[in-house]
């Protein structure tokens, strides 16, 4: 029998009460032409009902490539349990997404774990292990002393645990199986042999099928072609057929929103040092050329969705890269490139220019193993405590992505962000920072709302270094709190700095230095 069928076809497979795991990066390695038939499907026939859906990583970006948002619909969904949630406003209609409504109105039983467990996890269901151990997360909020990952009121059921061994204390992830899984690639062949030539991802996708297959179910494939059975490198085949059960053809398949196919993201060729466009002299340029002095060659720096991914833009238009100055430097994301340049907003995640390529759980292996020397992670809040949120703010849920793995292990941490949000407005003039509209909303609080990681709790006992680098001044964060060591020209120390903290920096360096003049100039 053919494995080759139409996206109907596959999805009529799943049945109500099923757990469905699904495999993609944002825009990048999403089946969306499968999640958008399964939505149909459920609009149709109002089947299948009650799924729990396994996302590893957010699938989609809920604009060109709708993801997890096509099955984000009351009744379809039960359950979802996610590394991270996609919650950007649609710019055509100024709505979040709908997964973003399901959990702010408590209509699914929403759980959000950390990437580097969700990715784990997977291995651990493959092999029919009880579950999954790690020390990353202890005192986070996906501790259950905190609030085990649970983001609505209607997630009750305890996914993790702490379990005590030998003394230690260990989050424990137990196990359960997978009857569907939904994953991409570029070609298959009539056996389903999977291959990914035009795509810079591998994500979880071979995990993912390793775990369903070992869960006795039923893994879907979406690819943009078939291909004749042995025409490709065996390299180059990534999943073989025989965990593969069905193969859906969806030729208008994008590599991620907003770019059909693009070689750069690929390999094999070198940068020419040259910025693709200049960011606007704006905050967030300030920060990422304030962070980007913290950037050293040779060491690996590992770089976060957000303000962060911003610096290797910036160190391009200062001319770091060209005569292949990329080379001299180590930059991966926590979804596996190795080498090249880091992309901001939805091209983040994949590399341009990328050197080597390694899969999601085996890069949380590299992660979780101290490789990553330095990381660069952006900030939502932080507290007296040295407590940093990313992940819960305002009325947005994004999750911790892969922060609190990146956190936990590295030895250097460069915090980017500005001091304020909500409407802040800023210009330069004459090299000074002028505030031309305060945000409303501070960022040094008293308490964070949620904990991603208790970085004041581990500045000692992990060795680490931190500081925080905003538009208008930068501190080191110290095991006894905040040394604000620079301030922005132009910006006054007391009403700008001081006045906007809900608690104080325990020192001000003697003598305050200004923060380089370059930073504010064209």
């Amino acid at each position: 029998m053919s494995k080759i069928c139409t996206a109907n076809e596959a999805v009529s497979l799943i049945r109500s009460g099923q757990s469905v795991a699904c495999a993609g990066v944002i825009g990048w390695l999403t089946p969306d032409h499968l999640l958008k038939a399964l939505g149909q499907r459920f609009d149709e026939t109002s089947e299948p009902r009650d799924l729990t859906f396994y996302f590893p990583v957010s699938t989609g970006d809920a604009l060109g490539i709708r993801g997890m948002d096509h099955v984000a619909k009351e009744g379809l969904m039960k359950r979802v349990v996610s590394g991270n949630f996609i919650n950007t406003l649609d710019p055509a209609t100024g709505k979040r997404p709908e997964m973003m409504r399901l959990i702010r109105d408590d209509l699914v039983e929403a759980y959000c774990w950390p990437i580097g467990a969700t990715m784990h996890w997977l291995r651990e269901v493959a092999r029919h292990s009880p579950g999954y151990f790690t020390k990353v997360g202890l005192g986070c909020y996906i501790d259950p002393r905190q609030q085990g990952g649970k983001y609505t009121p209607r997630a009750q059921d305890e996914l993790v645990q702490v379990i005590e061994l030998d003394g230690e204390e260990y989050l424990y992830y137990p196990t359960w199986p997978l009857d569907v899984g939904i994953i991409r690639a570029t070609s298959a062949d009539e056996h389903g042999n999977l291959s990914f030539e035009d795509e810079p991802l591998l994500s979880s996708a071979l995990a993912l099928a390793l775990a369903v297959k070992a869960s006795g179910g039923t893994v879907i494939a979406q690819v943009r072609k078939i291909v004749p059975r042995s025409s490709r490198p065996v390299h180059s085949v990534r999943i073989p057929g025989d965990l593969v059960d069905r193969v859906v053809v969806a030729t208008e398949q994008m590599m991620t929103t907003g770019i059909r196919y693009d070689d750069a993201f690929l390999g094999g060729q070198l940068f020419d040092g040259e910025p693709r466009v200049r960011m606007p002299l704006d905050a967030d340029k300030i920060i990422a050329r304030r962070a980007a002095a913290e950037i050293r060659p040779g060491v690996v720096t590992i770089f976060g969705f957000g303000a962060s991914s911003d610096i290797p833009g910036v160190m391009t238009e200062r001319g770091d890269f060209r005569d292949n100055g990329l080379q001299r430097y180590n930059f991966t994301t926590e979804h596996g490139p190795f080498g090249g340049l880091v992309m901001g907003g939805w091209e983040f995640s994949a590399n341009r220019y990328p050197e080597a390529l390694i899969d999601g759980p085996s890069q949380f292996d590299f992660i979780d193993g101290g490789n990553c020397s330095t990381a660069a992670l952006a900030f939502a809040e932080f507290d007296r405590a040295g407590n940093v949120n990313v992940s819960r703010f305002g009325s947005a849920n994004p999750g911790p992505g892969g922060f609190i793995d990146i956190a936990h292990n590295a030895r250097e941490l460069i915090f980017t962000g500005t001091f304020t949000t909500g409407g802040l407005q800023i210009r330069v003039v004459d090299g000074k920072l002028e505030i031309v509209q305060e945000g409303r909303v501070r960022k040094f609080v008293e308490s964070v709302r949620e904990i991603t990681y208790p970085l004041g709790a581990n500045l000692l006992r992990r060795g680490q270094k931190a500081r925080i680098c905003t538009e208008r001044a930068v501190f080191l964060v110290e095991p006894d709190g905040l040394v604000l060591t620079e301030i922005a020209p132009g910006i006054d120390l007391q009403t700008q700095v001081l006045d906007l903290m809900n608690f104080q920096p325990v020192r001000i360096a003697e003598p305050l230095l200004q923060m380089d003049p370059s930073l504010f100039m064209e």
